[in-house]
């Protein structure tokens, strides 16, 4: 029987302009996939506790555009988008992410590369975040991305419990 543990991603600074998190998910390697994948799915997880979805675009294909938007609790709106630039399914996800309350920025693009192992009938999932410069680094480290991102990874675990 699958248990849901919380609080339990690991998140360090391999460089100065990378950011990975780890997680374990007690679940198979293609439910994780889903969640991760299918907007009905990603809109009962990615907000974690702190708000709710009003946006969740996904055109997963090479080439093909993601678009969340979540209507936190307090009534701001905090909104992500990006583009798939590379896609193996169940393995690994390739996308570009750019906060929308950023100010415009020439630095580049941040990167996302999400990677999918199983052992076990469990599934580690890492997210290696690479930023064109330390100081963007830093402000996402700054912008308390990490106790939203540990409320995410628990309801996610939750939710693909619950779709063995």
């Amino acid at each position: 029987m699958a248990v849901a543990t919380s609080g339990t991603a690991k998140v360090t600074l391999p460089t100065d302009e990378e950011i990975l998190i780890t997680r374990e998910f007690d679940a198979r390697r293609a439910l994780v996939w889903r969640a991760w994948t299918e907007p009905e799915l990603l809109r009962r997880w990615w907000n974690g506790r702190r708000g709710q979805m009003s946006v969740v675009d996904v055109d997963l294909r090479v080439g093909g555009t993601w678009r969340y938007v979540m209507l936190a609790d307090g009534g701001h709106e905090v909104a992500f988008h990006g583009e798939f630039r590379e896609i193996v399914p169940e393995e690994r996800i390739v996308t570009t992410e750019v906060y929308e309350g950023a100010p415009p920025s020439d630095a580049g693009d941040v990167l996302n590369v999400v990677t999918f192992a199983e052992a076990g009938g469990r599934t580690t999932l890492d997210l290696l975040v690479q930023c064109p410069n330390r100081e963007i680094r830093d402000a996402i480290m700054g912008s308390g991305m990490e106790i939203g991102m540990q409320e995410q990874y628990d309801v996610l675990e939750q939710l693909v419990i619950t779709l063995e």
